[in-house]
């Protein structure tokens, strides 16, 4: 049996899944503070969101799932930091997107 979103181009499912692990401001918090230091271990985001270390792992394994951030494992701790290329191509098909609706 064939999903609903299956009937949808493949380009604007990617672009959706894009938005679903934005849609969050927890998420758009990590992203923001992983541009200011680079890279980060959980630990540190924990510190700085008002978020049990636990909400903030669930809020890490989206973003990773979506592309925007990868982890390395050092030790016991994971190291977290911006996928660039995920991040410009993203920004990329938001504004494609955004001209879209505007134009017509």
């Amino acid at each position: 049996m064939q999903n609903k979103s299956d009937q949808f181009p493949a380009q604007l499912k990617h672009l959706s899944g894009l938005a679903k692990a934005l849609a969050h401001p927890a998420r758009l918090q990590i992203l923001r503070l992983l541009a200011e230091c680079n890279t980060c271990i959980t630990g540190d985001l924990v510190d700085r969101l008002p978020l049990a270390q636990a909400t903030v792992s669930q809020h890490l394994i989206e973003l990773k799932k979506a592309g925007f951030i990868r982890g390395e494992i050092r030790g016991p701790r994971t190291c977290y930091c911006l996928d660039p290329e995920t991040v410009t191509n993203a920004q990329k098909q938001f504004t494609e997107m955004f001209e879209t609706l505007i134009s017509e």
